[in-house]
């Protein structure tokens, strides 16, 4: 067969894909503009409804098409009525910042994604009902068409199109246009924004569902692979600049057809690996290219509040009548509990001995807590960076995994642990100034989207490829050979991390950074090198991370790319806002709370609890620490 005829066969091959793609985009990009919100739990929601599809097709023994008209028809845009009602709704009648929202979405991804493997388990499922037969036919030339890529291209132009049509030629068309452009004015107008943002949620949610049953006879139906290869459609959106539905839909199809002729035009020799690892990511590398680029004055409507909340201050006026003993603490009692909890000595002291008891269990009883001080000191890493910083990063768990590979690198060519600790912390400093200088010149949902772009993108390029973690094994050294003695190694650097970020927020850079939390104009004014200070405590953050994978990797005894997957550096960032993101107790806590329930319960139970709470972080401003602080104000 010639060159051209062989592209044009891996072309109509990535049409499929490219599809699927597309109608992410066009959900995206419809959803931001009726909601304000980027949906970024849009991989749980396909997964979950994916899921669903198979329980009632395969177990239940359903027929196809009723079983996917409920799913897709009613379960979906009632799943995104919900969340329109219960999380985002009340966050936009208040002014939320991007801040609490991308938490938000973050609690409800995590929240579905642990739901699926709560309820079906996380082993990799290949018995994916299909919605339209997999069958092919001949175009003139002999090249093969798949009904299902036809199929489903089909789709897209339709959606694409009704869209199009309902904006343009209809009243609620006209609504959502006003409310897209302006929320308040075209409520002061009479337009009911919360019933246009419901449509839009129910719309993005129907198209999540559809990528997700579109997309799982393609690979394997997998709670945490899944909703990542959706994640990475955010390419489509952000080209599209989340506004032209014509380029969301022409940018999936070309990186679908792009991806498929990748499979063959790629070089030999050592360029090899990396050729393979660019032809199966080629989303991630729009979605790296995409978020880096320059987005102008499209940026501005992206911006608002990044830093997250803490806990207001609360005074409690008495009562009338007051002179009576009531069942609240007295102000006397309220104020010393007040003290403790706001200085930090009851509930360190408190978090100190929770630490320290395991050293006094005996055999191995130690070793199903060897995680949690490295684990903490990732998620101290996110305080810093996110509750001292103000800056909300997602990948804070990426530098994590570079520590725990590093870690692995050096200690097969027998580097003392030591040396490879202070390697590591060090060199991913350097990462982190290096990899922050885009980000911190970032606001907003900007600013998450690239932190999390440059977390696919070291999963996908480094963790994840042979050539750069095959055959890693972490040996501890003598000293640290036994479990207890290992733990109170890493109970040492951790304790050295925590001195380091009450050094930060007490500090002239803690200072600075609080300016600028509190009004980045007027730190500007000020004279305060707004850039600068971010990129400080971004690189400090990175290198504390670092350090927190080497205690991973310590305590696992091996380097494991699992641990370091985008969805899991999600789980840990939701677990630690919602612990307290401004209090390094919290973070420790989030650690215990994250190892003990998987290994309580079931896998994913810890990704159920902590999306429930994150979903609700409306409602807890400064976590769960800021609201025991509030409760006990005097």
């Amino acid at each position: 067969m010639s060159t051209a005829g062989l592209a044009l066969d891996f072309a109509l091959a990535g049409v499929a894909v490219g599809s699927a793609a597309a109608l992410s985009g066009i959900g995206l990009v419809v959803g931001y503009r009726l909601t304000g919100v980027l949906n970024l739990a849009q991989g749980g929601i396909a997964v979950f409804i994916a899921y669903l599809l198979r329980e009632l097709v395969v177990v239940r023994g359903w027929p196809t098409a009723p079983s996917a008209l409920l799913c897709l028809l009613v379960v979906a845009p009632g799943l995104g009525v919900l969340l329109q009602l219960a999380v985002f709704g009340p966050l936009r009648r208040r002014g939320a910042g991007v801040g609490e929202v991308v938490v938000a979405c973050v609690g409800v991804l995590v929240l579905l994604i642990g739901t699926v493997a709560a309820l079906w388990g996380t082993a990799p499922l290949a018995d994916v009902p299909t919605l339209v037969p997999v069958r092919s036919f001949a175009l003139p030339g002999g090249h093969p068409l798949r009904l299902d890529a036809v199929v489903q291209l089909g789709v897209v132009l339709l959606v694409a199109g009704a869209v199009g049509a309902i904006g343009r030629w209809t009243g609620f068309g006209s609504r959502a246009r006003a409310v897209a452009a302006d929320p308040e004015l075209a409520e002061l107008a009479g337009v009911d924004a919360q019933l246009v943002a419901a449509a839009g949620w129910a719309f993005g949610s129907f198209t999540a569902g559809l990528v997700g049953v579109l997309l799982a006879p393609l690979v394997l139906l997998d709670p945490y692979g899944l909703p990542l290869l959706v994640v990475e459609t955010l390419a489509v959106a952000v080209a599209a600049r989340l506004r032209s539905l014509p380029i969301a839909v022409a940018a999936g199809l070309a990186l679908g057809i792009g991806q498929a002729e990748l499979t063959w035009l790629r070089p030999g020799g050592t360029l090899a690996p990396v050729a393979d690892a660019a032809q199966a990511n080629l989303f991630v590398v729009a979605l790296l290219v995409a978020a880096l680029a320059p987005w102008g004055e499209a940026e501005q409507g992206l911006v608002g509040g990044g830093a997250l909340p803490t806990a207001p201050s609360r005074r409690r006026a008495a009562a009338p009548g007051s002179g009576t003993r009531s069942a609240q603490p007295s102000r006397s009692a309220r104020s010393a509990l007040y003290s403790a909890l706001h200085g930090g000595s009851w509930t360190g002291y408190a978090c100190a001995l929770v630490l320290v008891t395991p050293l006094a269990l005996r055999g191995g009883g130690v070793r199903a807590v060897l995680t949690v001080p490295g684990l903490a000191l990732v998620l101290l890493s996110v305080v810093l960076v996110t509750g001292v910083g103000g800056v909300v990063s997602l990948a804070q768990g990426a530098f994590a995994g570079l520590g725990a590979l590093v870690t692995a690198q050096l200690a097969s060519g027998r580097v003392p642990t030591g040396a490879a600790l202070v390697v590591a912390a060090l060199g991913l400093t350097a990462v982190g100034l290096l990899a922050g200088w885009p980000v911190v010149h970032r606001r907003g949902l900007v600013l998450a989207l690239v932190s999390f772009a440059l977390t696919v993108g070291l999963s996908r390029f480094v963790f994840q490829q042979p050539y750069a973690t095959a055959g890693l094994m972490v040996t501890r050294p003598s000293f640290l050979r036994g479990d207890h003695a290992c733990y109170a190694a890493e109970l040492a650097v951790l304790g050295a991390g925590a001195l380091l970020v009450a050094a930060v927020r007490r500090g002239r850079l803690g200072r600075a950074l609080a300016a600028v939390r509190g009004h980045e104009s007027g730190a500007w004014a000020a004279g305060v090198a707004v850039p600068g200070v971010k990129l400080l405590v971004y690189g400090l953050g990175a290198g504390l991370a670092g350090a927190g994978g080497v205690l991973l990797a310590l305590g696992g005894s091996a380097f494991d790319a699992a641990l370091f997957d985008p969805v899991q550096g999600l789980v840990w960032f939701a677990a630690v806002v919602v612990a307290g993101v401004d209090s390094a107790i919290g973070a420790v806590l989030a650690a215990f709370v994250l190892v003990g329930l998987d290994a309580a319960t079931v896998p994913g139970m810890s990704a159920v609890v902590v999306g429930v709470l994150a979903a609700g972080v409306g409602r807890l401003p400064g976590g769960l620490a800021g609201r025991l602080r509030q409760e006990f104000q005097p």
